[in-house]
């Protein structure tokens, strides 16, 4: 009899110490957090969403290898936007009414993360949208926070560094032509170089919008070299980049500057589809590898990335969106983990009041949730010889030349001698 009860005790005890551990397992891995976004995984923007998706992804899996946010799993939930505004409704919707995501980030680019406004706004829901400029400037919701490195000053932050290096030539150029996409990030970027124009005592000689639909651009920049300004500030989205600067050179177009806000010469694939071609161009970039804007954070990043860049099929560097889409996703897990909830409103208060770390550096959000102070570069290429991948590996292509904390170089002007 005491032998049999010895053995129970014994069974007891080893049935009680598994569902110890079943339950310990439970605890720690508990439901997933489950965080929903469009992204542009084919379609125009496409070299940049998939690069930024990628980047995500693998903040999915680093958080998750540490144990996840408060003791929970975290997965990301996502479809293709197809780089069209019009599935972004539907797409949100169906994040949050059928699949019941707990948070939400947004798309990547102003485009795509406006039509997604009324619908976060309406459930009530924080909101950090990719690359958006001013986004927040007509809804001026509370819970919105802008992962771009504009700072308060959104529309002109693009540009002002182009103005900037224009203003300090001697002698100083007079006159700009302006041209911009007649979509929503261009005419931002376009309004905000309007303000820099006339900031920086410059008189506006060209001023159109093209149709998203333009293919051919030669006839635009007739039209602006028959206007003969110093200097040209572009505003366009990737594949009406990489037109431009084809046709820029095939007119043989030689302003004393040119570029400014012209998205897509940041991704890689462009960079080598153009090769010498884009050589003299000054334009925004928001991270280059240079000495002053490396962090620990970000080289261990770009390893990971890199690794695995080729079999995912995207940018083989990830300096523009691959980086912000990991750290965008951290902004987010910060918030989580500083408020121990998934509560919208919780997280949306403590994004507020609380500097944020990440890969990119130290965040700090203010006024209609814009980044509180700008860091956007004006970046020229220069000495392109190929069309490499590795001539955009490191900084001997590249000069950044405002803001003046991270300058590393002057600029090559004018531009036709850094065609030469």
């Amino acid at each position: 009899m005491q032998h049999h009860l010895k053995r129970l005790a014994v069974g007891l005890l080893a049935a009680a110490a598994t569902m110890a551990l079943a339950t310990g397992a439970s605890a720690q891995s508990g439901e997933p957090i489950k965080i929903g976004f469009g992204m542009a995984l084919t379609g125009p923007l496409a070299a940049n969403g998939k690069q930024s998706l990628l980047g995500a992804k693998i903040w999915e899996e680093t958080v998750n290898k540490n144990g996840g946010l408060n003791g929970r799993p975290v997965k990301l939930v996502y479809y293709d936007d197809q780089s069209n505004p019009s599935t972004i409704p539907g797409i949100y919707t169906k994040l949050l009414d059928v699949d019941k995501v707990d948070l939400v980030t947004g798309p990547y680019a102003t485009a795509m993360i406006a039509p997604a406004m009324p619908v976060v706004m309406q459930k009530g829901k924080v909101f950090i949208g990719l690359f958006g400029l001013a986004v927040n400037s007509e809804f001026k919701y509370d819970k919105y926070f802008a992962m771009i490195p504009s700072g308060p000053d959104t529309k002109p932050s693009f540009t002002t560094g182009f103005f900037e290096v224009a203003a300090a030539q001697n002698p100083k150029p007079k006159t700009v032509a302006l041209v911009a996409a007649d979509q929503e990030f261009s005419k931002n970027a376009c309004e905000g170089a309007r303000s820099n124009a006339k900031k920086f005592g410059f008189d506006v000689v060209y001023d159109k919008t093209y149709p998203p639909t333009t293919t051919d651009f030669t006839p635009i920049f007739r039209a602006i070299q028959a206007t003969n300004p110093d200097i040209v500030t572009i505003c366009s989205y990737p594949l009406d980049s990489v037109g431009m600067v084809k046709a820029v050179n095939e007119v043989g177009f030689k302003p004393k500057m040119i570029g400014g806000a012209m998205v897509g010469l940041q991704a890689t694939v462009f960079k080598m589809q153009l090769g010498p071609l884009l050589n003299g161009f000054t334009n925004y970039e928001t991270w280059v590898p240079a000495k002053t804007m490396e962090t620990p954070g970000v080289l261990e990043f770009l390893k990971v990335y890199q690794s695995k860049a080729g079999a995912e099929g995207v940018d083989p560097l990830g300096y523009y969106l691959g980086t912000w889409g990991y750290a965008y996703m951290e902004v987010l897990g910060a918030a989580i983990a500083g408020t121990k909830s998934i509560d919208d409103t919780k997280i949306a208060q403590w994004l507020h009041a609380n500097s944020v770390k990440t890969i990119m550096g130290d965040i700090k959000f203010g006024k209609d949730g814009e980044w509180a102070t700008s860091r956007m570069l004006q970046v020229q290429y220069h000495d392109i010889k190929n069309n490499s991948v590795d001539s955009h590996r490191g900084m001997d292509t590249q000069t950044v030349l405002t803001p003046p904390e991270l300058k590393t170089g002057n600029i090559i002007y004018p531009y036709e001698k850094a065609k030469m």
